[in-house]
């Protein structure tokens, strides 16, 4: 639920602040998950197998915590600077990713294996009920 909330905040945030157009909802997503993960949603859908549905709802915990942070840490650098217009808020974008993307690193490292999955949260959890 409150990473329901933090992408609305932001999306808000970037209305007030000059986007207007999806492209530029899906160009600052864009910007955010590539500086995460290093890969845009749409790939990041390739790798989990999705066509249509909704890649949040097939992230697993760490990936779900990370594309949060990458959000909120976004929409913090957005208020503190109070960036204008879609050039900015990409820039502000890539940084909050970057932050995101440095912690997600760093939890690799320690832990020998890559945060991103294949793995389908949504898939996994209909299994489980199944056995």
């Amino acid at each position: 639920m409150r990473g329901i909330t933090i992408r609305e905040e932001l999306t808000d945030e970037w209305q007030k602040r000059g986007a207007r157009e999806q492209k530029d909802y899906e160009i600052l997503t864009a910007e955010i998950s590539k500086a995460t993960f290093g890969v845009i949603p749409s790939e990041y859908k390739k790798i989990k197998g999705l066509k249509r549905e909704n890649l949040r709802d097939h992230m697993d915990d760490l990936e779900l915590i990370f594309t949060m942070l990458g959000e909120r840490a976004t929409n913090e650098i957005h208020r503190n600077e109070d960036s204008q217009g879609v050039l900015k808020l990409k820039k502000d974008a890539k940084i909050g990713g970057d932050i995101a993307g440095g912690a997600r690193k760093k939890l690799e490292k320690r832990l020998g294996r890559s945060t991103v999955s294949r793995k389908n949260y949504l898939k996994n959890q209909e299994n489980k009920r199944l056995n």
